[in-house]
């Protein structure tokens, strides 16, 4: 009888308990990009009122699916309204794609507008959080569009052209990193490719080297796609954990954000 008891109480426990991340709303829509492509979004809004601060989501080659959903979750639950377009099903393009397509980067700028035209967004200009190669697409995104971006967060991104040559790959960085203005922080871990790790790094120096406030912060026994990866080991949760808050306080910092997550004063 006491265990039925004890039974009926977790029980009750777990239905009173609110889901975790309900407060979030995450939606659906299809946007036009400009040659008329149609592009999948998804939308997640904070919970409680507007106006939310703005950020972009722009999701790596592996595609758009649970783990980047959970992740825009996450950003929405920090107090960000967040759009996430999925640059690769509108066009039927196939998961890990080695090319860049160039046409998907109006995807990802239409996603852009999108969410600047949003009733409950914050004003003035944008976050961006990207994975592996949506870091490409934020930095070709800032050079053409830079005034309406805060800031940018870079999940071990390439910063190179994927369709450069084998020489630039090793050597080089993509031009844009050269041209942009945009703060940029680095979250990378130290067992990641050491292409990446290096093309990454070089484009750390050739920001600070011209004023661009830049942070590259690098974890130990961390591996690529440390935040989200099945087998994550004990220290890469931790350092998932780390990577948030270092993005989201990144995100506010640029985003002159008010201590409650709000809208920069006037």
């Amino acid at each position: 009888m006491k265990k039925l008891v004890i039974a009926a109480a977790i029980l009750a426990s777990a239905l009173a308990a609110p889901a975790r991340g309900a407060a979030v709303d995450l939606s659906k829509t299809t946007i036009r990009a400009v040659d008329g492509s149609e592009v999948p979004v998804e939308v997640a809004t904070p919970a409680g009122k507007g106006p939310f601060p703005p950020v972009l989501f722009i999701h790596a080659k592996r595609g758009y699916e649970g783990d980047e959903r959970a992740h825009v979750r996450e950003l929405a639950a920090q107090g960000f309204l967040v759009v996430a377009p999925d640059w690769q099903s509108g066009r039927f393009i196939e998961r890990w794609p080695s090319a860049h397509d160039p046409e998907t980067e109006m995807d990802v700028e239409a996603g852009l507008d999108y969410l600047k035209s949003l009733p409950n967004a914050c004003g003035g200009k944008v976050g961006v959080v990207g994975l592996s190669r949506g870091p490409y697409y934020a930095i070709r995104l800032a050079a053409r569009r830079g005034a309406d971006l805060a800031a940018i967060v870079s999940y071990y991104g390439h910063m190179q052209n994927p369709n450069a040559p084998e020489p630039d790959q090793l050597f080089r960085i993509a031009p844009e990193v050269t041209q942009i203005t945009t703060p940029m922080l680095f979250l990378i871990g130290d067992a990641d490719y050491e292409l990446r790790r290096m093309n990454g790094g070089r484009a750390f120096y050739a920001l600070w080297e011209r004023g661009v406030p830049v942070e590259w912060q690098e974890y130990p026994m961390a591996r690529r796609a440390f935040d989200f990866r099945p087998d994550q080991t004990p220290e890469e949760k931790i350092a998932a954990r780390h990577a948030r808050e270092r993005a989201k306080n990144w995100l506010v910092q640029w985003m002159k954000l008010t201590p409650d997550m709000r809208c920069p004063r006037p």
